[in-house]
């Protein structure tokens, strides 16, 4: 009786001894990013005695501790990695958005449009005015650096977009490879309790790569993992110690597309998207952009060549170039603004002509087209930001319930440290009672 009451508690201080290794270790870590808490998990020993024919009277050998096991939730860890990768998408496309609204914006161009054509009416009313016609002329230079201002700052964000899109597949790519190595190496590490660290860095690492784009993961029985890629029919990007190449390449345009081990890639979640979604707008509005620059040159070269400058030359073309970028003002003189209609004499008072071209932007409404491309982009950050707030709160949420349930509570810690304390302690006191009759029967 007393050698059974030894070996029950001497296993009891074991087990509390493991617990409350494990409850330290959990303390340590309390502040270890992707650290999973762990517990211990125990099961009683027994066991019956059929020997000579007995009636199987159970024979009771205490406790043994099975193992350590990770306090974690496959599916609130996939929400996490879900409610993250849309929250990164749309925080980098709002980013992305408001760089292109700003772009266009703050160049002034709007108002150089509606500054250029106030010139121009003034200059009607008065067509012979050396003044005036300087005046004019300057906020057509002005309206051209405009659009050169607005197409270079679309071009800065373009190429930030690509910038960023390339150091994020630079990091996808690593983090594969990396994976792909872990995998080798929870495979060859069988025991669970021995495979929690690896198991923490594995999940560290999908985490991270759904920050890029939207995941599928497979957890196989030893704890390894498959990853795809944009949903589950994308193509693999990590299979047991293989990882394929994310690459990203760009059309004419400028558009932004991924591909996986050559396999098309379409993402619909992390900041690899946003950079491809927000490259769309800004590539739109630079075409826009572009639009409305030709078509103010064509209205306003149309009508200077039809009209005849202040010295009864024939009109010359005001502007020069081709789009937002290449519009340049062609002019060097205000007397070669073309007011009079073609054929008449120098110094003519006659405004006919000018005042056809101020009809034809009107018509073509240039400054309209302009108002509504900044209306546009401006309109898609504020919408896309309602968005990207509702998407933050569903990850703060998610983050939050995974953390609940498997993240440090120093609280229950140190309610574990007494409770697995009192057990080690009693588990010493049933040693100490169990000493004293092995004592006793030795003295009879």
């Amino acid at each position: 009786m007393a050698s059974d009451m030894l070996n029950i508690a001497a296993s009891g201080t074991r087990a509390a001894q493991a617990a409350l290794n494990v409850t330290s270790q959990n303390i340590a870590n309390v502040n270890t990013d992707g650290y999973v808490r762990r517990s211990v998990t125990q099961a009683d020993v027994a066991s019956f005695n059929t020997m000579g024919g007995g009636s199987g009277l159970v024979t009771l050998g205490g406790v043994r501790v099975t193992g350590t096991v990770r306090d974690v939730d496959a599916y609130q860890q996939s929400e996490v990695r879900r409610t993250g990768s849309d929250a990164a998408r749309a925080d980098t496309l709002v980013t992305g958005l408001t760089n292109v609204n700003n772009a266009v914006d703050n160049s002034g161009l709007y108002d150089s449009i509606t500054a250029y054509q106030t010139a121009l009416s003034k200059l009607a009313a008065s067509p012979t005015d050396s003044a005036l016609r300087a005046n004019a002329l300057e906020a057509g230079r002005t309206m051209a650096q405009s659009f050169n201002q607005a197409s270079s700052a679309l071009t800065a964000t373009k190429t930030g977009l690509v910038q960023g899109a390339t150091a994020g597949v630079t990091q996808v790519n690593t983090l594969a490879t990396n994976l792909a190595t872990l995998n080798q190496k929870i495979a060859s590490t069988p025991d669970p309790s021995a495979q929690a660290d690896l198991l923490d860095q594995r999940d560290t690492m999908l985490q991270q790569l759904s920050q890029y784009g939207d995941v599928t993961t497979t957890i196989a029985s030893n704890g390894t993992v498959q990853v795809q890629m944009g949903g589950t029919s994308g193509p693999v990007l990590v299979s047991g110690s293989t990882a394929n190449t994310l690459a990203m390449s760009q059309d004419s345009t400028g558009a932004i597309s991924y591909t996986v081990g050559g396999s098309a890639l379409s993402l619909s979640g992390g900041s690899l998207a946003g950079q491809q979604q927000a490259m769309t707008a800004a590539i739109s509005a630079g075409s826009s952009l572009d639009t409305i620059a030709n078509s103010m040159m064509s209205t306003v070269n149309s009508a200077q060549t039809n009209g005849a400058a202040l010295d009864g030359s024939a009109g010359q073309a005001m502007f020069s170039g081709s789009g937002a970028a290449g519009i340049t003002l062609a002019l060097t003189s205000g007397s070669q603004i073309a007011t009079a209609p073609s054929g008449s004499a120098a110094n003519s008072s006659d405004a006919s002509n000018l005042n056809a071209l101020i009809s034809s932007l009107k018509s073509t409404d240039i400054a309209g087209q302009t108002n509504n491309l900044i209306l546009t982009t401006s309109t898609a950050v504020s919408s896309n930001t309602t968005t990207r707030d509702a998407l933050d709160a569903i990850y703060s949420n998610a983050q939050s319930t995974m953390s609940a349930q498997s993240g440090v509570s120093l609280d229950e810690e140190a309610a574990n440290l007494v409770r697995y304390q009192q057990a080690y302690q009693a588990s010493g006191k049933v040693i100490q009672v169990a000493q004293t009759l092995f004592n006793q029967l030795l003295q009879i």
